[in-house]
C-alpha cells in the first residue's frame, strides 16, 4: 500500500516534466510525422496517427519508462516499397493494401512479445545492423532528396535515383523550371538548418528543435505573401502538405483482399521484422540514457507497440516503433515516466486540430530536407570509418549489407550480412566444424563465489552472435549493483558483437553500483587495435594499425607552458577514466568518451582538461568537446548547481525545479539560478564573501558533488586565454571555500543537524 502511494506521489510530482517534456518531443514529432508519411508515399497524416496513436496505447500498456513512439525511419524503404509495390498502378490501392499488412504485423508483433521473443535481436550482428541502418538511410536520401529540390517525379530503385541526383540539381538552371526554384530553395535552406542547428551552441536557440525551426519559417514565409507582399506565393499547391478538413472523422479502410498472396505476406515479414529490430535497437540504447537506471521490458513493449500498430491500421495510421532521436530529446527535457509519451501524443492531436491551415503552408521540400538530413546521419561516412576501424571484416559485412540491401531489399539484406559474418568466421577459425560441433553445447558456466563474493561466469568455446542468448541469460540474472567477473580465458573466439553487447552491461553495472570485469581476452589475437575487435586464440597474419603518435598541436605546446607556469603537469594522451565525472549532475544523462589534455597539479586538487561527450543516440547522438575544471576540496559541502538565471530556468521552474533564495542578496537571486537537495546547508555555505564572489566575477556553471566542483564556461573547447581565466576563477574560488568554518557554522546553527 505504501509502496502504491510513493509510485502515485511521484507520478504526481514527475508530471509538470513530464507535460514539458512531452511539449517538446511533439515539437519534433510532428514535422517528422509529416515527412516520414509522405516519404512512404503515405498521406502526411497517416505520419501523425501512427505518432498519436503509440503514444496513447503505448504509454498504457507497454514496458519502458522513457521511451517515445510514432513512425520509424527504419521503416520508410519498406512502407515505401510496400505501397509501390501493392499499389499496381494505384497509390491509394497501395496505401490501403499496406494498411492491411501493417495490422498483420501488428499481430505478429503482439506475438512476439508473448512468446518472449525478444531475445530475437541478440541474433543480429551488429555491422549487419549497422549497414541495414546505412542502406536504409542511403534510401532515404537518394528519394527525399529530389523531393527536396522539388522533383517529385523521379521513380525507380535507389541506385537509380542516386544516380539521377545531377538531373534533378541541373533542371532548376533551366528557364521552364523557374516556377519550382523558390521550393527548391526553401528545401537547401531547411537542409542547411538541420546541418548547422547543432553548431549553435545558445541554449534559448535551442528551446525550440531544428525542424520546428524549419516549420516555423516557412510558415512564416507563407503569411509574408498573403499579408505583406504583393506577390502571389510562390511555391504551387502541389508543392503543399495535403491534409484533409475532416480528418478527425474520415477513416480510410484496410483492404485485406491479398492477404493469401505471397508479395502481401512479404510486406508483412518486412514490416514485422523491420519494426522488431528497430523497436528493440531503441529500446536497449534509451535505456542507457534513462537517470533513473531502470530497464525496460523489451516483450511487454513489443506486445504494446503490435496493439498501437493495429490500431493505428485501422484509423489509417503508418506502424508504430520505439523512436530513439524522440526518446533522447525527451529524457533530455526531464522525461520520467511513460506519461510523457502519452502528453507529446495529446500536443500533437491540439496541433492537427487548431493548427491545420498553418500545416497545409508547409512545402513537401522542407519536410523532405528534414529526412535528407536523416538518411546522411544514418549513413555517414564516420560511421564507416568507425566500423573500419574495427576490422577489415567487420568492413567486408558491412558492405556486404549495404550492397545487399540497396540492391534487393531488407530482409535478403540483413540476411546476407548474417551469412557474411558466418563465412568470415569461418575462415577466421579455419573451420566450419568448429562452430557445427560447439553451437548446440552449453558453454556458460556461473556461480556466486561465497555468500558474499562475485558472480563469476565463464565462456569456452566460442562466442558470438549465435550463442550470446545464453551467455545474456545468465548476465540478465545478477542484480546489477553486484560485482561480475566474465572470464574468456577458455574461449577460442570472441566476436565484435558479443564484445559490443558486453559493454552495455558494463555501463550499466557501474551506473548501479555495481561492477563488471572482463578477464582472459588479452591471450587473444585480435583483427586490430580496436578494443572491441574480433579476438582469436588462432593468430591473425597481420594486423590494423589504428592511429599514431603525433606532434603536439600549437594549443597544446601551450598548455604545457601553461602547466610549466604553475609548476603542474601536463598529459595530452586520452583517458577514458572518467568515472569522477560521472556524478555531476551535467554528465547524468551524457556518454562521455574520454578526457584528454589535462593541467593537473601534483596533490590532485586542480585538474582542467577537454572531455568529449555524447548527448543521444543514433541519429539524434551529437558529438560535444568542451574545457572542464574540477576541484577535489578538502572538506566536505551540500550538493548544488550554480547557473545563470535566464529564459530556461523560468521552464524549469514551472517544471518543478525550485531556485534557492538567498537572504539578503536580492540581486544574486535575480542573477543566478541555485539548485540543491538541502536548501538550508546551501545557504549557511552561500556566505557574503562567497555571494560578492560570484556576484563580481564572470559567470560559470558550476556544480559541487559534495566532494568535488566542477566548472563549465561554454560547450566548446576553451582558448588559452580562457583556460587561464578558467584556472585564476577555479584556484581563487578554492581558497573561498577552503577557508570557510563551515562546519562550525553548522554546529552553531540550531535548525541543521550535521
Amino acid at each position: 500500500m505504501e509502496k502504491t502511494r510513493n509510485k502515485t506521489t511521484d507520478f504526481i510530482s514527475q508530471l509538470p516534466k513530464n507535460i514539458f517534456s512531452g511539449f517538446v518531443v511533439s515539437l519534433i514529432a510532428l514535422p517528422l510525422g509529416l515527412g516520414l508519411a509522405l516519404a512512404s508515399e503515405a498521406p502526411p497524416i497517416s505520419g501523425i496517427i501512427a505518432a498519436v496513436v503509440g503514444g496513447i496505447v503505448v504509454s498504457i500498456f507497454g514496458g519502458s519508462n522513457v521511451t517515445i513512439t510514432g513512425p520509424g525511419n527504419g521503416l520508410v524503404v519498406v512502407l515505401l516499397g510496400a505501397i509501390t509495390t501493392l499499389a499496381s498502378g494505384d497509390l491509394y490501392q497501395g496505401y490501403i493494401l499496406t494498411l492491411a499488412a501493417i495490422i498483420c504485423a501488428g499481430g505478429l508483433m503482439i506475438i512476439i512479445g508473448q512468446l518472449r521473443l525478444g531475445i530475437l535481436s541478440d541474433f543480429f550482428p551488429s555491422s549487419a545492423i549497422q549497414g541495414m541502418l546505412a542502406a536504409i538511410g542511403i534510401g532515404i536520401f537518394a528519394k527525399q532528396f529530389h523531393v527536396m529540390l522539388a522533383n517529385s517525379s523521379i521513380k525507380g530503385d535507389t541506385i537509380s535515383l542516386l544516380t539521377d541526383i545531377p538531373n534533378s540539381i541541373s533542371q532548376l538552371f533551366k528557364p521552364e523550371y523557374n516556377e519550382i526554384v523558390v521550393a527548391a530553395a526553401v528545401g537547401v535552406l531547411s537542409l542547411l538548418i538541420m546541418f548547422f542547428y547543432g553548431k549553435i551552441r545558445n541554449k534559448y536557440f535551442q528551446l525550440v528543435p531544428a525542424p520546428m525551426w524549419i516549420v516555423l519559417l516557412v510558415i512564416g514565409l507563407s503569411y509574408y505573401y498573403e499579408f505583406f507582399s504583393d506577390a502571389e506565393y510562390p511555391i504551387s499547391a502541389s508543392l503543399l502538405v495535403q491534409i484533409p478538413d475532416n480528418v478527425l472523422s474520415n477513416f480510410p479502410t484496410p483492404d485485406f483482399s491479398q492477404v493469401l498472396d505471397f508479395k502481401f505476406i512479404g510486406v508483412v515479414i518486412a514490416i514485422t521484422l523491420i519494426s522488431s529490430i528497430e523497436s528493440l535497437l531503441s529500446i536497449k540504447a534509451v535505456d542507457k540514457l534513462d537517470p533513473m537506471k531502470r530497464r525496460s521490458n523489451v516483450n511487454k513493449d513489443l506486445t504494446a507497440l503490435g496493439l498501437a500498430s493495429i490500431a493505428s491500421g485501422f484509423l489509417g495510421g503508418l506502424n508504430v516503433v520505439t523512436v530513439i532521436a524522440r526518446s533522447s530529446v525527451n529524457v533530455n527535457n526531464g522525461g520520467a515516466n511513460r506519461s510523457a509519451n502519452f502528453f507529446h501524443s495529446v500536443f500533437l492531436i491540439l496541433f492537427v486540430v487548431l493548427f491545420q491551415d498553418q500545416l497545409k503552408r508547409i512545402p513537401l521540400t522542407a519536410l523532405a530536407a528534414i529526412l535528407v538530413y536523416t538518411g546522411y546521419k544514418l549513413s555517414a561516412p564516420k560511421n564507416l570509418r568507425d566500423v573500419a576501424k574495427i576490422g577489415k571484416e567487420q568492413l567486408l559485412i558491412f558492405f556486404a549489407t549495404v550492397i545487399a540491401t540497396i540492391t534487393t531489399n531488407l530482409i535478403t539484406g540483413i540476411l546476407i550480412g548474417i551469412l557474411a559474418t558466418l563465412v568470415i568466421h569461418f575462415i577466421m577459425n579455419k573451420s566450419v566444424l568448429f562452430f557445427i560441433k560447439n553451437l548446440f553445447k552449453p558453454n556458460v558456466l556461473m556461480f556466486k563465489e561465497g555468500e558474499n563474493g562475485n558472480y563469476f561466469v565463464s565462456v569456452k568455446n566460442f562466442s558470438s552472435f549465435l550463442n550470446f542468448f545464453r551467455l545474456k541469460r545468465k548476465l540478465d540474472t545478477i542484480p546489477e549493483n553486484q560485482d561480475a567477473i566474465v572470464d574468456f580465458s577458455l574461449c577460442d573466439f570472441v566476436d565484435y558483437t558479443v564484445q559490443e553487447s558486453l559493454l552495455g552491461y558494463q555501463e550499466t553495472f557501474k551506473r548501479k553500483g555495481g561492477s563488471f570485469e572482463i578477464t582472459g581476452l588479452d591471450i587473444h589475437g585480435t583483427s586490430s587495435e580496436h578494443p572491441l575487435a574480433v579476438r582469436s586464440l588462432i593468430p591473425f597474419s597481420k594486423k590494423i594499425k589504428i592511429g599514431s603518435t603525433s606532434t603536439l598541436t600549437k594549443r597544446q605546446t601551450d598548455l604545457q607552458h601553461i602547466a610549466a607556469d604553475f609548476s603542474w603537469k601536463y598529459e595530452s594522451k586520452k583517458n577514458e577514466n572518467t568515472s569522477n565525472l560521472n556524478d555531476f549532475v551535467f554528465f547524468k544523462i551524457k556518454k562521455i568518451n574520454y578526457r584528454n589534455n589535462a593541467i593537473f597539479d601534483s596533490a590532485s586538487v586542480f585538474r582542467v582538461s577537454d572531455v568529449e561527450f555524447s548527448e543521444g543516440e543514433f541519429i539524434a547522438r551529437t558529438l560535444v568537446r568542451t574545457t572542464i575544471l574540477t576541484i577535489n576540496l578538502k572538506k566536505e559541502i551540500p550538493k548544488f548547481t550554480l547557473d545563470r538565471e535566464g529564459l530556461l530556468e523560468f521552464v524549469y521552474k514551472f517544471a518543478g525545479f525550485k531556485d534557492i533564495v538567498i537572504n539578503g542578496h536580492p540581486d544574486f537571486s535575480k542573477r543566478f539560478f541555485l539548485l540543491g537537495e538541502n536548501p538550508e546547508k546551501i545557504r549557511l555555505l552561500f556566505t557574503d564573501e562567497l555571494v560578492l564572489f560570484f556576484e563580481s566575477n564572470p559567470y560559470y556553471h558550476i556544480e559541487c558533488n559534495g566532494n568535488a566542483l566542477l566548472l563549465i564556461r561554454k560547450e566548446r573547447l576553451a582558448s588559452i586565454k580562457e583556460i587561464k581565466a578558467l584556472l585564476d576563477y577555479g584556484t581563487r574560488l578554492e581558497k573561498i571555500i577552503s577557508k570557510m568554518q563551515y562546519e562550525e557554522i553548522l554546529l552553531k546553527s540550531p535548525k541543521i543537524k550535521y
